[in-house]
């Protein structure tokens, strides 16, 4: 018999019957109903391609796909703890962009190339994760579709029958706390091939089936791309799922404006952004969900589930400030990246986490004494492509010493430095 159910009323989510985080002893009444989340897209991942074999035996460990979803159960009662009641995880998985350019190279095996059966492991991975969940008061976000894998499905006939036997399999479960996506970015790439999933009319349909075929035990939708919803999705949605990659927060805020002008009776939900945790101020200011997105340590498989140190510590600790609604704290800064055990391939990618990325004006990073790049925006990294993705850094013999320049608004300047042993 499940212990958790949710329920739906107006814009907030109550778990067990009362409304999120009111619970919680002197929280803070502006976010009781919503649903704190984390992207945790491989927890149930495995890769079937034969050439790919050892491709994730790294960052000290050998790849097992049950051990992975073992790691993640393990660490769901720290992110409880600190707020977190919702994960995603994906049938499909998620892409590792620190690993290949093309990620349709990944074989997840989840569903038959006719979409009408679902491999007997993923299965079991999940409902391992769902039943963990539910023992301690958090949901599942349940991912079915994603679009690097849509060429392992025949074609758009196949991508329904998906749905429908994803949706009837978790109906056929005894558990009551899931949410299903019926596909992650359902406006983007290889998606563009099937009307059924990238129009906004085809994914409003599918988000009925996938309703009727669940026999509406669940509640419903479908994310687009980051800053894009569209009107029938908004429409047919039992909760609106969006993604905030790419968004700063005035964006972000905006984005979620334009929503709330058809939608003020819903509850949205952003189950992917970034490592940009200062937009859990516009989580709070909207009355919207946010979900944190570290595709370092949270998509590159193995991934690492716990609370690491530097981002994964700071947005923890800001997420239970939030919660309990408690003054500042001093600031503390890391130069990340440098961990024994953490580059692929010899690629290492950097970033200077702060608690409080919003107080920072830009950073230098430097080799020796040597400016390489200024960075001024969260999330702080060297490199930067988009607010979720920057260029690897591969040190020089030659380079004793990395450091990061902090230039705070309040005029404070902060050094933090990594000195190497080229011995």
């Amino acid at each position: 018999m499940s212990k958790t159910h949710y329920e739906i009323i107006k814009d907030d989510f109550y778990i067990n019957g009362k409304k999120t985080y009111s619970d919680i002893t002197g929280s803070n009444s502006k976010i009781h109903g919503l649903l704190f989340n984390n992207r945790f897209i491989q927890g149930i991942f495995e890769d079937r391609n034969p050439k790919n074999s050892g491709k994730y035996d790294r960052f000290g460990k050998v790849y097992s796909a049950e051990e992975n979803t073992e790691s993640l159960i393990r660490a769901l009662k720290s992110w409880y703890d600190c707020g977190i009641r919702a994960i995603t995880v994906g049938l499909q998985g998620g892409g590792p962009i620190y690993t290949y350019s093309d990620w349709s190279v990944i074989n997840t095996g989840s569903f038959s190339p006719d979409g009408k059966e679902m491999d007997e492991a993923y299965k079991q991975r999940l409902i391992r994760v769902i039943k963990a969940c539910d023992e301690i008061g958090m949901l599942v976000i349940v991912s079915f579709l994603y679009q690097a894998q849509e060429h392992l499905l025949n074609d758009g006939v196949a991508l329904m029958e998906a749905v429908k036997t994803a949706s009837k399999f978790l109906s056929e479960l005894n558990y009551t706390n899931v949410i299903i996506e019926v596909a992650n970015e359902h406006d983007v790439g290889a998606f563009s091939k099937h009307p059924l999933i990238h129009s906004g009319e085809g994914i409003a349909s599918l988000i009925r089936f996938a309703r009727e075929w669940s026999q509406g035990k669940f509640a419903v939708g479908s994310s687009g791309g980051g800053g894009i919803c569209k009107k029938e999705v908004i429409e047919n949605s039992d909760v609106i799922l969006i993604h905030g990659n790419g968004l700063r927060r005035q964006e972000l805020y905006d984005f979620i404006r334009r929503i709330r002008k058809t939608a003020s009776d819903k509850p949205i939900v952003c189950n992917e952004d970034s490592q940009m945790f200062g937009q859990l101020s516009i989580s709070v200011a909207t009355h919207t969900s946010w979900g944190y997105y570290n595709n370092m340590t949270k998509q590159e498989p193995p991934a690492d589930w716990g609370i690491t140190k530097g981002e994964d510590e700071f947005y923890a600790e800001r997420l239970k400030q939030i919660i309990y609604n408690t003054p500042d704290q001093e600031n503390e800064f890391y130069l990340q990246g440098f961990e024994d055990n953490n580059d692929i391939e010899g690629r290492r990618y950097i970033k200077l986490a702060s608690r409080y990325p919003e107080k920072i004006n830009y950073v230098e990073f430097y080799e020796d004494e040597k400016l390489i790049y200024t960075s001024f925006a969260e999330p702080f990294m060297l490199y930067s492509l988009t607010t979720w993705e920057q260029e690897p850094y591969s040190k020089k013999d030659s380079v004793n010493k990395f450091s990061a320049k902090i230039y705070l608004h309040n005029g404070e300047i902060v050094v933090k430095d990594v000195i190497f042993n080229n011995r």
